[in-house]
């Protein structure tokens, strides 16, 4: 399909299909990577002509039962409140009652909800899995945890009907490691329209191109603190450092990044943000830093550029893979490095060409139709 091109609707010969979606906490506007991959992708496959159901963990949704949104139904289903716990006991759940739903196919994201394929397979499902990135490289996870993760690959590479990687790294390792197709399908990325007033600039007291934005949980693999080390080596007075995100759970590292913004002058913590209020954030910011350690295929990177900032990345194979320019990486973990290219890059900003180009290189390589049309094709032959 070209690029940009928008999804169709299935040719009438075609019997309309019902997915259903596990591994999330959910959708709408809930924070994660995994969570706004599957509400663009939703939102896409309804629009195509099939039915979309998400089970999602009740706690991150509204209190009651089952509702709609954009014609996709979200189902709530209970979980335990404890990191541990919550998606491996959420997804055997999540599995007995798409079990009871019969879809045409249940698609299940990331390694460790893979766990459960052979289950799913036990009970007649046709299973797709999409691997988001190695979450058992993830900093929060000991030993035994990332055992049962890499279990999980195991299945969910060996076992599936259909397999997807949201990088291109990602989908060669594993088709060479369990000898089985593995299908890249990238992120895509909403083209965001000029950005409405919210007044959350004026909320907490931002200036327009005066403030350097991440946009990410606080989790140990988002490197904030080393983002705000950077920051405070840097002499730009009237800068700030805004950070858009949250924990779910409240950690040692959710703790330590708060008390070193709380010491920090010019960090701002604004809390997970969505919606017109994250797309005003992204228009007025000066540079976009995206420092992590780990990452599938960063969202948040791609907006950034769909918004035309200027980006900064941390050199980890998933950020090369989108293969910025040389000036646009530094060394993972390098906080002179970082803020010696935060300095640079807001004594350079972007010309309005290389704007342009940004923007149409996004557009065309990383759009949620096309994101849906490749889907589409590893369902089609997961049911034939």
């Amino acid at each position: 399909m070209p690029p940009g091109q928008s999804a169709s609707a299935p040719a009438k010969s075609e019997p309309r299909r019902r997915i259903v979606f596990l591994g999330l906490r959910g959708i709408p506007n809930i924070q994660g990577g995994v969570e706004k991959h599957v509400e663009m992708l939703a939102s896409e496959l309804n629009s195509c002509g099939w039915d979309v159901e998400v089970i999602g963990r009740s706690r991150y949704l509204p209190q009651g039962g089952s509702r709609s949104w954009n014609g996709i139904r979200v189902l709530p289903l209970w979980a335990p409140r404890k990191m541990a716990l919550e998606a491996i006991v959420h997804t055997f759940l999540g599995v007995w009652l798409a079990a009871l739903r019969r879809p045409d196919i249940l698609h299940i994201h990331a390694v460790g909800p893979a766990l459960f394929v052979p289950l799913a397979r036990l009970l007649g499902l046709r299973v797709v899995v999409t691997h988001h990135g190695y979450d058992y490289e993830r900093q929060k996870w000991g030993g035994f945890a990332r055992s049962v993760l890499k279990l999980g690959e195991y299945f969910g590479m060996r076992l599936s009907h259909g397999r997807i990687a949201v990088s291109n790294g990602v989908a060669r390792t594993m088709a060479a490691r369990y000898h089985a197709p593995v299908a890249f399908v990238p992120n895509g990325v909403s083209l965001a329209p000029p950005a409405a007033e919210t007044g959350i600039l004026a909320e907490f007291a931002l200036k327009p191109k005066r403030y350097v934005l991440l946009a990410a949980r606080f989790v140990p693999e988002k490197r904030q603190c080393d983002l705000i080390q950077a920051f405070a080596r840097l002499d730009r007075p009237g800068f700030q450092l805004v950070l858009a995100g949250d924990a779910e759970f409240e950690t040692p590292y959710s703790a330590e990044v708060r008390a070193l913004a709380k010491r920090t002058p010019g960090v701002v913590l604004t809390g997970f943000q969505t919606g017109a209020r994250l797309a005003e954030l992204f228009a007025n910011a000066a540079l976009f830093v995206l420092p992590s350690s780990h990452e599938g295929m960063p969202i948040a990177l791609l907006e950034a550029m769909a918004s035309g900032l200027p980006v900064l990345a941390s050199d980890i194979a998933a950020n090369k893979e989108i293969d910025l320019p040389a000036e646009d990486y530094f060394p993972l973990g390098d906080i002179d490095a970082l803020a010696r290219a935060i300095a640079t890059k807001m004594a350079n900003p972007l010309s309005e060409e290389r704007i342009r180009a940004q923007r149409l290189h996004v557009e065309q390589t990383y759009s949620w139709p096309g994101v849906a049309q490749q889907t589409l094709q590893v369902y089609r032959a997961s049911l034939a």
